[in-house]
């Protein structure tokens, strides 16, 4: 996921988590940003995995 995307989806999902933070209902917009974020998170592990593989072509 490119870095603008996930801005503009920030940006998107900004105003009903604060309504739902407005409500008393903190705990379920914290739940949606700490999903989101641990997914980021995942990709790049992924990817730093996949750069540090030593490659299999060698003999």
């Amino acid at each position: 996921m490119k870095i603008n995307y996930r801005f503009l989806f920030l940006i998107i999902v900004a105003w009903p988590l604060y309504y739902l933070y407005q409500h008393q209902l903190g705990a379920i917009s914290f739940l949606v940003l700490a999903i989101f974020f641990f997914l980021m998170a995942m990709k790049e592990l992924k990817m730093l995995k996949k750069e540090k593989k030593p490659d299999d072509t060698q003999p």
